[in-house]
């Protein structure tokens, strides 16, 4: 029988897909007050992977990662997916969300998204919020897995999350 022990802390990660600034920084803000310094910010990028999101919040979306300086409980996710779909719906304007926030945490092996949406690959947390391992790190970077999203595949987000977790690498040391 193996020994119980508890997980390291992790490092929180927060994707936005917007078309508006205005939401992106009010979101941001709120995060902060819940979670404190962000110690990373990706460059603003284009988001040009699929259009699923263009039928709610029209075309010209945009994408940028953040993270936290404050590590956390892994078990904390649930909770931080429902926080971030309240801050969603705070933003719900004429039928449509302004701003998509996607929470996730990544360790030195992996990234893990939270989901509101139950699939094989994904496992059930709380409250109807599952996870997914969306990449896992091997061979000195994040490989996808089958079901990882295009966009999530790509090397400037792969490069993205390695920052993330070299930043990680040295607050665990």
């Amino acid at each position: 029988m193996g020994k119980l022990t508890s997980p390291a802390q992790v490092k929180l990660i927060i994707g936005f897909i917007f078309k508006d600034e205005g939401f992106l920084k009010k979101s941001e803000g709120i995060l902060r007050r819940h979670f404190g310094l962000i110690d990373f910010e990706s460059h603003i990028l284009p988001f040009i992977y699929t259009d699923y999101y263009q039928k709610e919040f029209g075309s010209g979306l945009f994408r940028k990662f953040i993270s936290f300086k404050k590590l956390i409980p892994s078990q904390q996710l649930a909770a931080i997916k429902i926080l971030t779909n309240k801050i969603e719906n705070k933003f719900f304007l004429k039928n449509q969300r302004k701003i998509n926030i996607d929470p996730g945490y990544l360790t030195m092996a992996k990234l893990v998204l939270a989901s509101t949406k139950d699939y094989s690959h994904r496992i059930h947390l709380n409250k109807g919020v599952f996870a997914e391992i969306t990449l896992t790190y091997q061979n000195k970077n994040f490989q996808p897995r089958e079901w990882t999203y295009l966009d999530y595949r790509s090397a400037e987000y792969i490069r993205i999350f390695q920052q993330i977790r070299d930043i990680y690498a040295q607050q665990i040391k």
